[in-house]
């Protein structure tokens, strides 16, 4: 059972703040690709637009309608998005859901800020809203690079 105390540290001001300054809140005009993702379990929803040019993010723009710890989650990848490429993206996908599900280390850089969502690990409800903009990105990235192919 969750006590005050558990919940005042999962919704840190950190949390909070990353989730207020959400980087590339903005539609793209004119995406290569765009992925949704949805989290059935909350409702949370992430919509990532891309432009992909010589394989890496040239642009990114996202729709977030999230609990704060998925808009968290969304702003450090809005924020070191840009210039990745699909294998960095999808390596960090797979370290933040090691690191939610089975005690893995913290996604490396630059997508180490989603250790402040550390303490989420032991909410497996909240898993797939903190999930989502990472998963919209790769997908949205396999996209534009399958319509370039």
């Amino acid at each position: 059972m969750s006590t005050d105390a558990d919940l005042i540290k999962l919704y840190s001001n950190r949390i909070r703040a990353l989730a207020v300054e959400l980087p590339h809140a903005k539609r793209l005009d004119a995406p290569t690709a765009t992925a949704k993702r949805r989290s059935p379990l909350c409702g949370s929803t992430v919509t990532v637009d891309v432009v992909v040019r010589d394989g890496r993010i040239a642009e990114f723009g996202q729709d977030v309608k999230a609990c704060a710890l998925g808009q968290a989650a969304a702003s450090v990848v809005g924020a070191n998005v840009i210039g990745r490429t699909r294998a960095e993206v999808e390596q960090a996908r797979d370290e933040l859901t090691a690191m939610l599900k089975s005690d893995g280390p913290v996604p490396g850089p630059p997508f180490d800020g989603l250790e402040v969502l550390l303490p989420a690990k032991d909410y497996k409800n909240r898993h797939a809203s903190i999930l989502l903009a990472l998963e919209a990105t790769a997908e949205a990235v396999a996209e534009a690079e399958a319509r370039v192919a």
